[in-house]
């Protein structure tokens, strides 16, 4: 019996470039929060570099806990772990309340500590609400969360500082276009392995292309250094104030919801619908992930979306593809001149590439929701109004001002309110009462035999 595509070990170029794929796809994430929370607090340009690399490092640690799993610990899907973003909010903010800012970093450390610890023991009892997640919820927050990437992809496409003269430059603007139609052009008239790892072919070119532009940074190369390991608790021992690990603590739910719709959404993708346990290993994953990060100088850990999108568009769906990917994060944060190569990818050659792999999520969200039954008006209103929640950080930001930060921690995530939003809603209109529609409430597992079966019928 052949193992499942997510099982399978692919030969070893494959898969070394395939992994590349992935990490060119969420470098820019992972390295976004360390880079604004080290401005904050006003670290050298040293100990900058140094907080990035652990970033990275960790980053490949959680991912290899994801995807080859120990234990009960590890979703074992192709999943890539990295900084969540939703934590530079609260960080920043413990920043600017720290009288002495070389104690914001121990600070934020403790913080994640604490609340990796605590979302651990609690992943057995947030599982539980995989069953609230039929295809009508998990079709409406795939496509939020494609939806939700797109603004990122957009702003990349812009160039790398919104501040500076060439943002939105008809330079930077082109190459993203470039980027973009190279990808489509090797999408459309390559076929076996070129066609595989296009995105990474695409971004390559896309960098060459923009060198006679000046777009393309050296600089980064020759400065890194050949070595530099994250030593343990470089910015010091980590300290605990309430306030703090309430507020990451807040984050650490936040990232809980997201990462179990990502991997909801990554089962149907790779054709292996999730189930309690499995839920269960990758939130243990993420939240043991954030847990021991701190010890090595790294922020809060999550599953990356941006992957999904990856995952979807090249169908290369082995789990050992990605953990390939977290041992280059683990060498790029070992070694920071091997990162910096990474870096010299210009933003807006990413953001070409960043519409195919996000524009990717949402298709396949639409995908999940052609299957959910639509026909019946109770879904159509569910889809339509968490839609709507989902996208009101996107189209409206300060939409929510005047609520408190904590609140806006939930609020300003389109996917969380949005995820939120339909699963109150499929309560409301497929559980409660009588008249409920067992076809609308068909368990995520239930529904992935269904499809599978009727896939099986189709070929014979």
């Amino acid at each position: 019996m052949s193992a499942h595509p997510v099982d399978e070990k692919l030969p070893a170029l494959k898969m070394a470039t395939s992994g590349l794929q992935h990490v060119a796809a969420m470098y820019a994430g992972v390295v976004a929060p360390p880079l604004i929370v080290g401005a904050a607090i006003g670290l050298s340009g040293a100990e900058l570099t140094f907080l990035t690399g652990a970033c990275l490092f960790t980053a490949g640690l959680a991912t290899f806990l994801q995807t080859l799993g120990i234990w009960k610990i590890g979703a074992r899907l192709p999943f890539v772990n990295g900084v969540t973003f939703a934590g530079v909010a609260p960080m920043t903010a413990i920043v600017a309340s720290t009288k002495d800012r070389s104690d914001a970093l121990p600070i934020i450390f403790g913080a994640v500590i604490v609340a990796g610890l605590l979302g651990f023991l609690a992943a057995p009892v947030f599982c539980k609400a995989v069953r609230f997640f039929p295809p009508v919820v998990t079709g409406s927050v795939i496509t939020l969360i494609g939806v939700s990437l797109l603004p990122v992809a957009f702003g990349w496409a812009q160039g790398p500082n919104p501040s500076a003269h060439d943002y939105g430059s008809a330079t930077n603007l082109g190459l993203a276009a470039a980027t973009l139609v190279i990808v489509l052009l090797l999408r459309r008239f390559t076929r076996g392995f070129v066609k595989q790892v296009a995105v990474l072919l695409g971004l390559i070119a896309g960098t060459i292309v923009a060198i006679p532009f000046g777009v393309t940074d050296f600089g980064p190369v020759a400065e890194a250094d050949v070595i530099g390991f994250s030593t343990p608790f470089h910015f010091g021992a980590p300290q605990f104030q309430l306030a703090a690990i309430l507020s990451l603590c807040v984050v650490m739910v936040v990232s809980m919801t997201e990462s179990t719709a990502d991997m909801l959404a990554l089962g149907e993708i790779v054709e292996r619908p999730v189930d309690e346990r499995t839920i269960a290993a990758g939130l243990r994953a993420d939240t043991l992930g954030s847990a021991l990060s701190p010890l090595f100088n790294g922020f809060m850990c999550s599953a990356f979306a941006q992957n999904i999108g990856l995952v979807a568009m090249t169908r290369i769906r082995s789990r050992y593809v990605v953990a390939t990917g977290g041992g280059f994060l683990v060498l790029m944060g070992l070694c920071p001149m091997a990162a910096s190569l990474i870096a010299v990818v210009p933003r807006p050659v990413l953001g070409g590439a960043g519409v195919v792999l996000f524009g990717s999520v949402a298709a396949s969200g639409i995908q999940t929701l052609v299957r959910a039954g639509l026909e019946k008006d109770n879904n159509v209103l569910i889809v339509a109004v968490s839609l709507a929640v989902g996208i009101i950080p996107i189209t409206a930001p300060h939409f929510y001002h005047a609520f408190p930060q904590t609140a806006r921690i939930v609020l300003d995530s389109g996917i969380s309110t949005g995820c939120v939003t339909a699963v109150l809603l499929n309560l409301v209109f497929n559980h409660l009462g009588k008249g409920r529609d067992a076809q609308d409430v068909t368990h995520p597992m239930e529904a992935g035999e269904e499809i599978a079966g009727a896939r099986t019928a189709t070929a014979h």
